[in-house]
């Protein structure tokens, strides 16, 4: 159904004030002529690849050497090359404050609160190079974290990039054979792990855990304390050390930044998906950096001493995307724990008190807050925020339409999509173009972005994957222990030659925006037409007798039908009454081909640790077949809920 009026608009003094524009206005002069428009300024973007990103290098004044190439082969994907004569150190960059203004602000749930100032970070991260140092850690070496969302690790972070050490980090939940799955495969120089962390209220002890993925994978152990209890793991592990004693022997001095290459790698992180060991994706520092920059200074706005906040963990590209801000002179807000302990205004009262200017989250988020009946418009003083971003999985139309109705009717919603591939967004906001409801804006600047169809043809206002067809600065430098690059060019490349194929089923709308409609290889195929599960979760999920669904195509009858799963309210049961009425709300909002030919109750549905339901995984058990990176999962045992039904049987 096409809208036909935006349920955000930017006035034109609002738009005049936007970095955005201002970076826009800025370009045109550099290079001479005017843009009509965004629009116009997003095609040359493209165009000029070069001019494009060498702008954005000096409008953010990057720290280090530019080079006097900034792009080589440009027109082959996998040969290109930005900044190929560049130097730089990311550590630098990102420290880019000084003084006793809040770096980083910190909530352990209700456990712990702490703040960090420039000068408490840049101290730390110095003390902390010097460490690694001594330890014989250098370029190319790996430092893999278990870690909670809290300073400490940003610091972690920063010391091992200061030295062109490589970063890889996950979340302490992550289970022992989830831990060595990711950092098995990447042979860290040291491991470092929390002592403990604390969810819904409850402290979780890792000490079983942190011992044997420490002896597995034969790397000094460093442990940093949040529960109170890193000395006495400490001692139960041969050659461990505590982090307090680890920088002890080091006063803070001046940080020494190795220059580095723009593609020297910087992060590895890891695919979430069940159907095997995780990818060891590699981002380079220069891309990274830059694609960041572009995305928190012009498409969020951020600017200085502003307060940056994202609900994410470590083990999702989100918090790699996070602690980027400092670049830009950001006040990182961090949090770690559940979001709805003691109750779901905990974020809200977070970004009340501390005045947050972006408040960052998933789509599941939205949609509990507004199935809990909060309306954090009436109950929290947000006079502050001026940006809501959304990633994680599709926002729905009524999620939309919530976010203005619940938490604030004059806020820049921007829905985000991209991924842990590009360590960024592909299709994002922008702040100077009106929000439609149901629509990401639009993609982002540098970036040629298309939706095509199975034949390699450009679509319009019509399903299709959603492709890249032009280099970028974020494209993974590598697979880890991918020495062809076989395992790359099959991850993006295998279905178009040259053309970086996304694996999201989009589509362009009339307003310029996109719509993902769910992952390509969980769109369901019944009688040969392609259907994307977010249209099906649009309309069953805005059903108040249902909590959440799960949609798989399950093979049949040599063909497909289309099952849906849902988890339903407390006290509702699944009667005749409740099945027609989840048919018929498909039928009418969707169309009469996304209605399943089975609709089943379950009492959980499995999700990875960022939140993101796993249709495949699902697929696989109802088709009897393995599922083999079930570490990746919150709560794999839900997966058990879906093997053998007797109701698939017929």
């Amino acid at each position: 159904m096409q809208e036909d009026k935006p349920l955000w608009a930017p006035s034109d003094a609002f738009i005049r004030q936007t970095p955005m524009y201002q970076f826009m206005q800025w370009s045109a002069e550099r290079i001479g002529r005017e843009f009509a428009d965004y629009d116009d300024f997003h095609a040359w973007s493209i165009k000029d690849r070069a001019g494009f990103w060498s702008a954005v290098w000096d409008y953010c004044s990057v720290k280090g050497d530019k080079g006097d190439v900034v792009l080589e082969n440009g027109d082959i994907m996998l040969e290109a090359r930005f900044f190929p004569k560049a130097k730089l150190n990311f550590a630098e960059n990102l420290l880019s404050g000084s003084g006793d203004g809040d770096a980083i602000i910190f909530r352990g749930e209700d456990k712990a609160e702490d703040r960090w100032s420039w000068d408490r970070l840049t101290s730390a991260v110095s003390r902390l190079q010097q460490a690694f140092r001594a330890r014989g850690i250098g370029e190319g070496d790996r430092i893999a974290a278990m870690m909670p969302n809290m300073p400490e690790t940003v610091a972690l972070m920063l010391a091992a990039a200061s030295l062109g050490a490589i970063w890889s980090s996950c979340s302490p939940d992550f289970g022992e054979q989830g831990v060595l799955d990711r950092f098995g495969q990447i042979e860290p120089k040291l491991f470092i792990a929390v002592d403990g962390y604390w969810y819904n209220g409850k402290k979780q002890d890792v000490a079983e855990k942190v011992k044997a993925v420490s002896a597995k994978l034969g790397s000094p152990l460093v442990v940093v304390t949040y529960a109170g209890d890193a000395e006495a793991l400490a001692a139960a592990v041969p050659g461990a050390s505590t982090l307090a004693n680890l920088v002890a022997p080091y006063e803070a001095k001046a940080i020494e930044f190795v220059p580095l290459p723009f593609s020297h790698p910087l992060y590895i992180l890891f695919s979430s998906g069940t159907t095997g060991v995780p990818k060891c994706i590699v981002h380079s520092a220069g891309g990274t950096l830059l694609q960041h920059l572009k995305e928190h200074r012009f498409h969020c706005g951020l600017q200085e001493a502003e307060k940056l906040f994202y609900f994410t963990t470590c083990g999702w590209m989100m918090w790699n995307w996070l602690v980027s801000g400092l670049a830009s002179g950001a006040t990182l807000c961090l949090y770690d724990g559940s979001p709805f302990h003691p109750d779901g205004n905990i974020l809200f009262n977070y970004a009340e008190e501390e005045r947050f200017a972006i408040f960052g989250t998933s789509a599941k988020f939205i949609d509990a807050v507004r199935k809990g009946g909060l309306t954090p418009k009436t109950t929290h003083d947000l006079s502050s925020l001026r940006l809501i971003t959304s990633t994680g999985s599709p926002l729905s139309p009524e999620g939309f339409t919530f976010v203005y109705e619940g938490i604030k009717a004059d806020v820049h919603l921007a829905s985000i999509s991209g991924g842990t591939d590009i360590v960024s967004c592909f299709v994002l906001g922008n702040p100077v173009k009106p929000v439609w409801r149901g629509e990401i804006q639009g993609p982002g600047l540098g970036l040629a972005v298309d939706v095509w169809d199975d034949e390699g043809h450009p679509v319009r206002e019509e399903k299709g994957e959603l492709v890249c067809t032009k280099a970028f600065p974020s494209m993974p430098v590598m697979f880890w222990n991918d020495p062809d690059g076989a395992k790359y060019r099959a991850a993006y490349f295998e279905r178009f030659d040259n053309i970086w194929c996304h694996g999201d089923f989009a589509e362009w709308t009339a307003h310029g925006g996109l719509i993902i409609h769910g992952r390509s290889d969980a769109t369901l195929n019944p009688g040969g037409v392609r259907i994307g599960t977010a249209e099906i979760y649009n309309q069953v999920e805005q059903m108040e007798e249902v909590l959440e669904a799960l949609c798989i195509g399950q093979e049949w009858d040599d063909d497909v039908r289309v099952v849906l799963f849902v988890r339903l309210a407390a006290g509702r049961s699944l009667d005749d009454a409740l099945e027609k009425a989840i048919k018929t709300r498909i039928r009418v909002g969707a169309s009469p081909r996304h209605v399943p030919a089975k609709v089943i109750v379950v009492a959980d549905i499995p999700r990875t640790k960022s939140g993101k339901i796993v249709e495949l995984a699902v697929r696989e058990v109802v088709h009897g077949r393995p599922v083999k990176n079930k570490e990746a999962l919150a709560n794999p045992e839900a997966l058990e809920l879906f093997a053998g039904l007797a109701d698939l049987q017929s």
